[in-house]
C-alpha cells in the first residue's frame, strides 16, 4: 500500500502534467490548424496534375491500341481494358482526392 505522502506527491504531479499537457495542446491546434491550411492548397494542383497524367496515359494508350490493331491482332480487348483502366483510375483518384479533402 502507498503511503499517504506518497500518495499526495502523485496525484500534485499528475496535476501539474495534465496543465501542462493542456498548455501544449492549444499550440498544437495551431500547428495542426496551419498544416491542415497550407495541405489543402496544394489539392487543385494535384488535382490538376492528376487528371493531366490520365490525358497523357489515354492518348498514349489509344495509339498503342491502334498501332496493335493495324497491325493485325484483331484480340486487343486486354489491351483496351488495361489503358481504359488506368485512365479511368487516375480520374476517380483526382475526384476522391477532392472529396476527401472537402475541396
Amino acid at each position: 500500500m502507498m503511503k499517504k505522502s506518497t500518495r499526495i506527491i502523485a496525484a500534485a504531479l499528475l496535476m501539474g502534467s495534465a496543465k501542462l499537457a493542456n498548455a501544449q495542446v492549444s499550440g498544437g491546434t495551431t500547428g495542426i490548424n496551419a498544416a491542415a491550411s497550407s495541405l489543402t492548397s496544394y489539392i487543385d494542383p494535384v488535382s490538376t496534375l492528376t487528371l493531366a497524367i490520365g490525358a497523357v496515359v489515354g492518348i498514349i494508350g489509344g495509339v498503342m491500341v491502334y498501332i496493335k490493331w493495324n497491325s493485325g491482332d484483331r484480340d486487343i480487348n486486354k489491351e483496351v481494358m488495361s489503358w481504359g483502366g488506368s485512365c479511368l483510375f487516375l480520374v476517380l483518384v483526382s475526384v476522391v482526392i477532392k472529396a476527401f479533402f472537402g475541396v
